[in-house]
């Protein structure tokens, strides 16, 4: 496979050793702070839905998680991994979004005793899609799925929230739609750390779907790059700068938008969408099976601008 020439910086290192449940890695990002780095590929039994990137933040008084994980089991996983951080325990977890490895793992965390944070969008859409999305699973994870079951936020906002624990500040912005709805990112001033959840993949290409924004998405991802965060934790893929975050996500939207525009202007049709010139990420995992996918939501949404 081919890497963009933006890789990820050297300030960020990974624990040595750490590749453990489920093929989850463990990224250190800063001080306290780490990335748990899920696999690229499709969800599966033996990754429990956890093909994602979570966070995790450790404070004096607890930690926090960035995304429950896909499944009661994945969460269960995501637990195991971070038994070998932290013995913090976990008292906040923040779903990012609305796809199942966004929120899935809900019950988990709340039967430990955590609250869970969330938008109201995203509370929104997680009830709206709950039914396909276990439905999904459970053809995909047949047994791994056991014990899963929709469970939605304690704590719900419409467009920002803040706490902080154990002197860490944690800014919670819903700032549009981009993959999902209710999408937000998690800012940690001090730390100058951005997480992302699903606004921001790198090392594999984007998904646009029925659910997705391709007119909000980038405006989103500005509003991320307003802060100037030093780290970035993606949705999917490593932590890194926001110079390849933007490679990865920005520029691939903008070009998508741009040749989808020209398709429209020039009056073609939704069946020549997945021919229009995206080679410029052809090094991105899985683009060979998403790339013809995305140009066609793309289409549908934007002949309608």
């Amino acid at each position: 496979m081919r890497f963009h020439p933006l890789i990820r910086a050297a300030f960020i290192c990974l624990i040595p050793g750490q590749v453990l449940a489920a093929a989850l890695e463990v990224q250190r990002v800063t001080g306290g702070v780490w990335a748990i780095v899920g696999e690229m590929d499709q969800r599966s039994p033996e990754n429990l839905a956890n093909n994602a990137t979570f966070g995790l933040v450790e404070t004096e008084q607890g930690a926090v998680l960035i995304d429950p994980g896909g499944s009661w089991q994945g969460a269960e996983a995501l637990a195991d991994v971070i038994r070998g951080v932290t013995t913090q325990p976990v008292v906040y977890v923040i779903d990012t979004g609305g796809q199942d490895h966004r929120w899935l793992g809900n019950s988990y965390w709340q039967a430990q005793g955590a609250t869970v944070i969330a938008s109201d969008a995203a509370v929104k859409d997680q009830r709206a899609r709950a039914s396909l999305q276990l439905s999904g699973l459970a053809s995909l994870l047949g047994d791994a799925l056991e014990g899963t079951e929709a469970s939605y936020a304690d704590i719900t906002f419409e467009e920002r929230h803040a706490f902080s624990l154990g002197g860490v500040t944690f800014e919670l912005i819903h700032a549009g739609a981009a993959h999902t709805p209710g999408d937000i990112f998690v800012w940690l001033p001090d730390q100058e750390t951005v997480f992302t959840g699903d606004i921001v993949y790198v090392e594999r290409v984007l998904g646009v779907g029925d659910q997705s924004s391709i007119g909000e998405w980038p405006a989103v991802f500005e509003a991320i790059a307003g802060l100037n965060p030093s780290h970035v934790v993606p949705g999917h893929g490593h932590a890194t700068t926001l110079d390849h975050a933007r490679a990865d996500t920005y520029d691939y939207l903008t070009n998508l938008r741009e040749k989808i525009g020209t398709l429209i202007d020039e009056g073609g049709s939704i069946m020549d969408a997945p021919t229009v010139d995206q080679s410029a990420f052809d090094y991105l995992e899985q683009f060979e099976s998403l790339a013809g996918r995305n140009a066609q939501a793309a289409f549908q949404q934007m002949e309608w601008e």
